[in-house]
């Protein structure tokens, strides 16, 4: 037994001193990225960040979720202040003139190329990739989530009116909404006019109709922009949908009234609706049962050379202040979320479409595309696509903008609560939303965008 335990112990010394004789295997070098994504999408984002970590084992992210997009901006701010900072945050598109004029940001295209990733900046949609860039072209930031407004229309619904295809103009639309409603129908189209849809109603008719929402080419150009809509086309389509409402061929659902827009299209009580392609996966599982229905680009006046509508979502800014080790993580993730293969597992998962032509090219031969619950999706490729972005399509660089889509809400539901005229009320939501943007300009004064 004593020549035993001697043997062990001998052979026990000799496997450490081997051991102790190696280099020690290096610890992945830790990063953190914050993102304002909640929920099922929420449980999506740490499945991917788990599937990055996985896949190599020099990095490792730590995804923390920041409860929404508000959130996630502010909550960065502060810890900036502290020093705190995460190396990745995720900002939503409102936010962008913020982030670009904070100078705390390490611009993605510098930090891909200086840490030895190839990027081939024009796969990505011009009509996203735009909306994330200077003047000149120079993408910041990386575009992730992103998605663009289409019309929802229900098949079943049209066929008992004769129509077999979604209207492409309002003057078709109206038709077919005083068609259902002598069909029996009791909504025929479903909106909403909070402060959230101010994407849908006023920034993508404008896009898609090229007009701009405010000067200075919608503020890409100067922080003295201001806004513009109460002398565009904008007015005519807030009139019209207001008489619509009138007439009863319009209603309006929210949360707050009970049924939100995209449930009572996917219970069958509104034919259509204008919402996020990031609604498809949701109407596709709460549809009532048997429902047909499609998805369409919006409806544009007739006479109208349609433009590209514009992005919505969020993009990755890569925060200044960081380790060099932290940095090469972070060149390693994003390049990691560029692959095709992970545009098919974000859109399968999520909604959201490719940002980058290669996605979107991989998903189509995947067959991606070619049946339920996914066809449709590439609709909004086509809307976005629908143009070469103009100056004035590329997006909406306003600062504060999410207290002027506040003022969009307040001033919307004076109109259809008849307390001012339409005019009167667009008047006072430029009025409103100008004394914003002043302020905003005051805060940075001297400054320019880039």
């Amino acid at each position: 037994m004593f020549k035993l335990k001697n043997c062990i112990s001998a052979a026990a010394a000799g496997v450490m001193s081997v051991a102790l004789a190696l280099p020690a295997a290096a610890a992945p070098a830790k990063f953190d990225f914050w993102f304002g994504l909640s929920g099922d999408l929420e449980r999506v984002v740490q499945t991917l960040c788990k599937n990055f970590n996985d896949s190599q084992k020099d990095y490792e992210v730590s995804c923390v979720s920041q409860g929404n997009y508000d959130a996630a901006l502010q909550n960065t701010i502060a810890a900036f202040r502290a020093g705190k900072q995460p190396t990745i945050v995720q900002v939503y598109d409102v936010g962008t003139a913020t982030m670009m004029l904070s100078g705390a940001y390490y611009p993605v295209s510098k930090l891909m190329s200086e840490n030895g990733h190839k990027v081939d900046w024009n796969d990505y949609f011009p009509g996203i990739a735009r909306y994330y860039a200077t003047s000149k072209g120079e993408l910041l930031s990386f575009p992730f989530n992103s998605s663009t407004a289409l019309l929802y229309w229900n098949k079943d619904a049209f066929a008992k009116i004769g129509k077999t295809a979604a209207p492409k103009t309002w003057e078709e639309a109206a038709e077919a909404m005083k068609a259902l409603k002598g069909a029996g129908y009791e909504c025929p189209m479903a909106i909403n006019i909070s402060a959230n849809e101010s994407w849908q109603l006023m920034e993508q008719f404008s896009a898609i109709h090229d007009q701009p929402v405010a000067t200075k080419n919608n503020g890409y150009d100067g922080l003295d922009a201001r806004l513009t809509v109460n002398k565009t086309k904008f007015v005519k389509y807030v009139t019209d949908l207001k008489s619509w409402y009138d007439q009863g061929l319009i209603k309006i659902k929210s949360k707050d009234l009970g049924q939100d827009m995209v449930q009572a299209f996917a219970s069958g009580d509104c034919q259509m609706i204008m919402t996020s392609v990031g609604d498809h996966g949701t109407v596709g599982k709460t549809q009532k049962a048997g429902m047909n229905w499609d998805v369409a680009e919006l409806p544009v006046y007739a006479g109208t050379e349609r433009k590209n509508s514009l992005v919505g979502g969020a993009s990755l800014w890569v925060l200044s202040g960081k380790s060099a080790a932290e940095y090469k993580g972070a060149a390693a993730f994003l390049d990691f979320i560029g692959k095709p293969e992970t545009a098919l597992f974000w859109s399968t998962n999520t909604g959201y479409i490719p940002v980058k032509k290669s996605g979107f090219d991989f998903m189509k031969s995947s067959g991606f595309y070619d049946k339920a619950p996914y066809k449709g999706r590439e609709v909004a490729i086509a809307s976005l696509t629908a143009s070469e972005p103009t100056s004035v399509t590329r997006g909406v660089r306003l600062g504060n903008f999410t207290q002027i889509r506040a003022e969009f809400g307040n001033q919307m539901q004076a109109i259809f609560a008849n307390k001012v005229s339409v005019q009167e009320g667009i008047d006072n939501l430029v009025k409103n939303s100008d004394a914003v943007l002043e302020r905003f300009e005051a805060t940075y004064k001297g400054k320019q965008l880039p």
